[in-house]
């Protein structure tokens, strides 16, 4: 039996997401959020006066409690289950960027006229179009996130990510199949009405920067911190600043058990939407107290618990809004005999 193609594949995905710059999980961005982690870990025990021990930082990057608690473990599962078996399942069911982009360009030239031809510099054309479409991928990843909050549906599968206890950058990979379908769907959309709408500004032939086909913007995001989001590392952005970016502290408080920060912070590098929508809120400096993960959910970590239930607690929420059945009408015969 050839097992060639099962090893070219395995090896395939595995390059894809480790060596690629334009990952959302390569080596180089997790290098770098080690190394900021590490920095910041330094930079808090020169402050407090305390010796630089590597030892002692490298048990702060790496706590043991983390490393070998069973969510952790689950987070893993995904990451397997979502690089290797996804894309095999799901992948066919992806809407077609191109046939948006062009219907939103049809749409444009029927209300606007045709696009007059561009004699911008490249360099703004193209630097236009990848702001753009940056901005397309943060809204419609706003979105996403909003919607999975708000629609009790659509919450069962969302709730899956939030039932991780702690938090590492592998919790990333830590959703349902049906949430990631959506997210993938909405995703297209939107990065398809931006490259629409920046190919009718800047002419059909400008491009956006990118690394491996990922916005360079985004991928700048992902090496300066966006894996430090999920994480115990207590970054946070305040003032203005934490009214633009989602700091790492600021996705901890999207997930934490408090009241208070219920439906926060939905936003995925830009703070601006939430700011717009009302859905911001800004981390203190200090360390706020948090918990992750529901106290109330026993199979929180098991098959069973992350992919069966979300179906069957999904459907509870669509049936009451199925027309009930209407028994059939007995005949006025039947009746006067009974």
């Amino acid at each position: 039996m050839d097992f060639s193609p099962i090893i070219e594949f395995l090896f395939g995905q595995t390059s894809r997401l480790m060596l690629s710059l334009g990952s959302h999980f390569s080596l180089s961005s997790l290098f770098a959020a080690l190394v900021i982690a590490a920095l910041f870990f330094a930079w808090q025990r020169v402050k407090r006066g305390r010796r630089l021990r590597w030892r002692v930082i490298a048990r702060a990057l790496f706590p043991k409690r983390m490393v070998r608690h069973s969510s952790n473990r689950a987070d893993i599962g995904y990451l397997l289950f979502n690089v290797f078996l996804y894309g095999i399942m799901f992948g066919w069911a992806v809407l077609t960027y191109q046939f948006v982009t062009n219907g939103v360009i049809a749409a444009l030239v029927a209300v606007f006229g045709p696009a007059a031809p561009s004699s911008l510099p490249v360099i703004v054309s193209r630097g236009g179009v990848t702001i753009l479409l940056f901005l397309g991928y943060e809204l419609g990843y706003w979105f996403n996130h909003w919607l999975s909050h708000k629609v009790p549906f659509l919450w069962e599968f969302h709730k899956v990510h939030h039932s991780a206890e702690v938090l590492t950058p592998v919790t990333n990979f830590r959703v349902h199949p049906i949430y990631s379908w959506i997210f993938a769907n909405i995703l297209a959309f939107s990065a398809a009405v931006a490259g629409g709408i920046g190919n009718y500004l800047f002419g059909n032939t400008a491009y956006q920067y990118a690394i491996n086909d990922t916005n360079l913007i985004l991928v700048i995001f992902i090496h300066a911190y966006v894996h430090l989001q999920h994480s115990h590392m207590w970054i946070a952005f305040t003032g203005a600043l934490g009214r633009v970016f989602v700091s790492p502290a600021h996705h901890q408080v999207h997930h934490s058990g408090d009241p208070k920060h219920f439906n926060k912070n939905f936003g995925s590098c830009l703070a601006l939407w939430d700011w717009m929508f009302g859905t911001l809120y800004v981390p203190s400096k200090e360390r706020e107290p948090l918990t992750f993960g529901f106290p109330d959910r026993p199979d929180a970590h098991k098959f069973k618990g992350e992919v069966v239930d979300p179906f069957i607690k999904a459907a509870a929420h669509i049936k009451p809004l199925l027309p009930k059945r209407v028994p059939p009408a007995v005949p006025i015969a039947e009746r006067k005999r009974a």
